[in-house]
């Protein structure tokens, strides 16, 4: 009778969670020297966000989508500038993520408590996917879960161009992008 219990027990803990985003931000943080300015962070967020994910014993799959469309940041200027000239997103509208693994997450997934998690994966910016790690915490609230990421990349891992406009003195060639999302087990 022990061994059934055990058996079943441990079934349970490789069963898959699903999960899907509730709602989300998404950022990117350059550093930029401006004239008549000086040193700043330039910032552009979108709530534009969806996706889901399957998690079973540290591996993943599934996949978010950013549109990119929906970027803005202070200044319209620099958000016509990467649209139509890093981003390009009228060829390519959307960064996409599809996770492979996370670490630091009990098995069975907890229905509450924070954990620090790594999450790696391949992110695609315009034609070029590369794989990526990103670092941060999860928080289990009964059915919801937020997830705060963070990484960070040079321009040219995505063969992405560091802008280059009259009033930009220079552009530090390192992108920081983060995510915010709540999401929601199905």
């Amino acid at each position: 009778m022990r061994w059934l219990a055990l058996v079943q027990v441990l079934s349970l803990t490789a069963l898959a969670q699903s999960f899907e985003v509730a709602s989300g931000e998404a950022r990117y943080r350059v550093r930029e020297q401006l004239v008549q300015i000086g040193i700043t962070d330039a910032v552009g967020t979108t709530k534009a966000v969806r996706g889901q994910v399957s998690l079973q014993e540290g591996r993943a799959s599934g996949e978010f989508v950013v549109d990119l469309r929906e970027l803005k940041s202070d200044q319209t200027r620099r958000d016509n500038y990467l649209r139509q000239n890093t981003l390009q997103t009228d060829r390519f509208p959307t960064a996409i993520f599809r996770p492979k693994a996370v670490e630091g997450l009990p098995n069975p997934l907890p229905q509450s408590g924070k954990f620090p998690v790594r999450v790696v994966g391949e992110l695609t910016i315009r034609d070029v996917t590369e794989e990526v790690a990103w670092e941060g915490e999860a928080e289990f609230k009964g059915q919801e879960v937020r997830v705060v990421l963070r990484t960070e990349f040079p321009f040219e891992k995505f063969k992405l161009v560091q802008p280059r406009v009259a009033v930009v003195l220079s552009v530090e060639n390192r992108i920081r992008l983060e995510v915010d999302l709540s999401l929601r087990r199905k």
